[in-house]
């Protein structure tokens, strides 16, 4: 489940690329005295994931613009929906808007035989622990993890995102359910790297990292139910690392869902796109 959060913009503006911690903090603004504040610094996945303001690109006022917030929890959606109605002044760092609407769309892969696609919104961030380097083959003798980039290959990129959808799965998922890396079958069926690029991130309040990200665009075949519960999970939750910075978010790709037995590309029901770097 997801908002759609339709904005105005009050004043010119250049597009801010650092705009992470900033959206954050205007999202979470609504969670204040709720029962979700204690997840503000949860060192776990908190089924949270948000979109960049798009499309991207510099502001002028009176422009419309828009934010996808996507949530494991409709109760956490409901209490950001809740603050950016009492508040609607809406401000990313110098990037100043107001919200004029708030609305909830549900995407779905589709049943299964579904076939389509879905993009990364935003950067995918990929992390290989220090202990998994020989393992890969990637030379590194330093005790941080390491960037995922093209040259590890596609194989520690597609078994870390599942450990991480695992993980997921552990904390939202009924017990009793299998999670992605209990099923065969990889998550999805083509991995198409757009590009890949380093970004300043404002990790908590004036502490900043550069994080190399990936943008993808990943095409899938719904094999069967619990497949399609991986894959909705993945559009509520993000994935790869740090979702709850706006890293890592999903969308099916607009006119590429294709239901079982049709020729011709159908529309989905993702409500908007992002732009983006």
């Amino acid at each position: 489940m997801r908002l759609l959060i339709r904005l105005r913009a009050r004043a010119d503006a250049a597009y801010q690329n650092d705009y992470h911690h900033k959206l954050r903090g205007r999202l979470w603004k609504g969670l204040r005295g709720t029962k979700h504040d204690e997840l503000h610094d949860a060192e776990r996945p908190i089924g949270f994931s948000f979109s960049n303001v798009f499309p991207w690109g510099d502001i002028e006022e009176d422009d419309e613009r828009s934010v996808l917030v996507a949530s494991t929890d409709r109760d956490l959606l409901a209490s950001v929906a809740d603050g950016l109605v009492t508040d609607r002044e809406f401000n990313v760092g110098e990037m100043p808007f107001r919200v004029e609407e708030v609305t909830t769309v549900a995407p779905d892969v589709g049943e299964p035989g579904t076939r389509g696609t879905l993009e990364t919104g935003t950067g995918v961030l990929v992390r290989i622990p220090p202990w998994k380097a020989d393992e890969y083959g990637i030379d590194d003798e330093g005790d941080e993890a390491t960037f995922w980039q093209p040259e590890h290959s596609l194989r520690p990129f597609k078994t870390q995102l599942e450990n991480n959808l695992d993980q997921k799965h552990d904390l939202f998922c009924d017990d009793h359910l299998p999670g992605p890396s209990d099923r065969e079958g990889d998550l999805f069926d083509e991995y198409d790297l757009l590009k890949t690029f380093a970004v300043p991130v404002e990790v908590t309040q004036g502490v900043e990292m550069t994080y190399v990200l990936s943008k993808w665009r990943f095409g899938y075949r719904v094999r069967d139910d619990h497949h399609r519960r991986h894959l909705n999970l993945a559009l509520d939750a993000g994935i790869g690392e740090r979702n709850a910075l706006g890293l890592g978010f999903l969308n099916v790709q607009k006119g590429s869902k294709r239901p079982p037995g049709a020729s011709s590309k159908a529309t989905t029901d993702e409500a908007a796109t992002d732009g983006g770097r």
